[in-house]
C-alpha cells in the first residue's frame, strides 16, 4: 500500500560530516531556506503581533536565530568580527544570560523596530558572513566550528517549529478566522483500530549512545529498569477524546491533579485549545481556517493536565518517557512530518513498524516522566550549557515529534519539554498501562 500523501519516510537519513565545507554550506542554506519558506505566505503586518507571552513576533523568530549564528559562531571564529549591529544583541538574545542583557520576553510584540525590511538585511548580512567563513576558515578549527554550526541548525529548526505554532495562535485570536494558506484533506481518512502491545520487563539502556548529534539533555546513554507495559498502537483521536468530554470529564474533579482543578476553573477549559462549539457540532480553528473536527485524527494541542485526566478517565496512564524510547526502537523514522508542509494532524494507517502507528509526527506525546537529567548528566561549557540544563523543573517530557518537526530534527531519543499547563503546540495522548 502507497504511503499516504501526508506521509514523509526520512529512513534513509545520514549524519553528515561537519568537517566537509560544502556539506556546511549547503546543509546551512537548506535550514535557512526552510524558514523564509514558512514565512512565505505573511503579510508584514503578521510578522510584527505577539498573541500572547509564551509565543514570539515572526519577525523576533528570523532575527533570533539569525542572532544565535552571529554570537554563537562569528563572534567566537572570527577574531577580527565586529558586528554591524550591536544593538541587536539585546533586542533578539532569547535567555542565554552568559551572552548578556536580553529585552524583555513578554514585550517582543512592541518592537515595530527595526522592520521587517531590516531584519531580512541582517539575515542576509549574517548569511554572508557565515558562509565566507565556511569557505576560510582555517582546517584546524574546522570540526569545532562544524559542532557548533550543527547545534545552530538543530536550534533553528526548533524555531521554525514554534515559528508554525506561534502563527497558529496568532491567526486564532483574530475573529476573520484568516488562512495561513489554502489546503484541503481526504474526508474519509481513518485512524487505525486501537490495540495495545506489550513490553517485558528488563533492564534496558535508554539515551543517545553519543555518536553523531545530539542534544547534551539526551546524554548519557544509561540503564534504567522497566516493568512489564503495554503501549496504545496509535495516539487518541478526536472521537475518543469526545466521548470523554460528553461523559462530563471536564466537570468531574475526581478525574484531575490538584494543580490541574484550579487551571481548568480558571480558563474554563471544556475542550481542546482552538475547538469551536456549533450547532452542528465541534469545529477547530487551523492554519487553512474554520475546519469541522475529524473524528478519526488524533486529538491535539491537549495540555499534560486535561492528557492525565483523559488516562485516568480511560482506565490507563501516560507512557513514561523510557517506555516509549524502548517502544519505538523498532520503528521506521517516518510519519506526518514537518518536510509536508501539512501543519495539522491526520489520521494515518500506515505501520511505523511492530504495529506501532504514528509514534513519529503528527502530534507530540506527553509522557508522564518530569524533565529531569538523566544520571551522569553533563551540560555543554559555557553559554550554549544554557540550552538545555537550566529548564529541568516543573516540566514534562514529550516525545515522537509533530506536524511541525522537520524530520531531520527528531530521532528516537528526542527530549522535548513543556509546562504541564501548555496547549498551543500540537500535543497529542498515547496511552499505556
Amino acid at each position: 500500500m502507497p504511503a499516504p500523501e501526508h506521509t514523509s519516510t526520512i529512513t534513509d537519513k545520514q549524519p553528515f560530516d561537519t568537517s566537509d565545507r560544502k556539506t556546511l554550506a549547503d546543509r546551512y542554506r537548506s535550514v535557512r531556506r526552510v524558514s523564509e519558506k514558512i514565512c512565505k505566505p505573511l503579510q508584514t503586518e503578521d510578522y510584527v503581533v505577539q498573541s500572547m507571552p509564551d509565543a514570539s513576533p515572526a519577525k523576533w523568530h528570523i532575527a533570533h536565530v539569525t542572532w544565535f549564528f552571529e554570537t554563537f559562531v562569528l563572534s567566537k571564529f572570527r577574531k577580527d568580527y565586529v558586528s554591524a549591529f550591536p544593538q541587536y544583541d539585546y533586542l533578539f538574545n532569547s535567555y542565554y544570560v552568559q551572552a548578556g542583557e536580553r529585552f524583555t520576553r513578554a514585550e517582543r510584540g512592541l518592537l515595530s523596530r527595526p522592520s521587517v525590511e531590516d531584519v531580512y538585511r541582517y539575515r542576509k548580512a549574517i548569511d554572508e558572513e557565515i558562509e565566507s567563513l565556511i569557505e576560510h576558515l582555517d582546517d584546524s578549527r574546522l570540526k569545532e566550528f562544524g559542532r557548533i554550526m550543527e547545534i545552530g541548525f538543530n536550534h533553528e529548526q526548533q524555531h521554525q517549529e514554534l515559528l508554525i505554532t506561534d502563527l497558529k495562535h496568532m491567526f486564532s485570536i483574530n475573529p476573520l478566522h484568516p488562512e495561513y494558506r489554502q489546503k484541503s484533506f481526504p474526508s474519509d481518512r481513518k485512524a487505525p483500530e486501537l490495540n495495545y502491545m506489550k513490553f517485558d520487563e528488563g533492564l534496558y539502556e535508554i539515551g543517545h549512545d553519543g555518536q553523531n548529534f545530539c542534544f547534551d539533555n539526551e546524554l548519557p546513554r544509561h540503564r534504567t529498569f522497566l516493568e512489564s507495559f503495554e503501549l496504545a498502537t496509535r495516539p487518541v483521536t478526536n472521537k475518543e477524546f469526545m466521548a470523554f468530554m460528553e461523559d462530563g470529564g471536564y466537570e468531574n474533579q475526581v478525574l484531575w491533579l490538584s494543580d490541574a482543578w484550579p487551571v481548568v476553573e480558571q480558563h474554563g477549559w471544556n475542550a481542546p485549545m482552538y475547538w469551536l462549539r456549533r450547532d452542528e457540532g465541534w469545529y477547530q480553528k487551523t492554519l487553512y481556517g474554520v475546519a469541522k473536527v475529524h473524528p478519526e485524527d488524533p486529538v491535539t494541542h491537549i495540555s499534560y493536565y486535561e492528557a492525565d485526566a483523559f488516562a485516568r478517565w480511560a482506565g490507563a496512564r501516560l507512557p513514561r518517557e523510557a517506555e516509549w524510547e524502548l517502544a519505538c526502537r523498532e520503528c521506521r523514522l517516518s510519519g506526518h512530518l514537518g518536510e509536508r508542509e501539512i501543519y495539522q494532524p491526520l489520521a494515518d494507517d500506515t505501520d511505523q513498524g511492530n504495529g506501532l502507528y504514528q509514534m513519529y509526527g503528527s502530534v507530540w506525546e506527553w509522557t508522564c516522566s518530569p524533565y529531569s537529567p538523566y544520571p551522569g548528566y553533563k551540560p555543554l561549557e559555557g553559554a550554549l550549557g544554557e540550552y538545555n540544563g537550566k529548564f529541568m523543573a516543573n516540566q514534562f517530557v514529550l516525545r515522537g515529534g509533530s506536524c511541525a518537526t522537520s524530520g531531520t530534527h527528531i530521532r528516537p531519543t528526542y527530549r522535548n519539554f513543556f509546562h504541564p499547563h501548555l496547549r498551543w503546540q500540537f500535543t497529542g495522548i498515547r496511552l499505556a498501562r
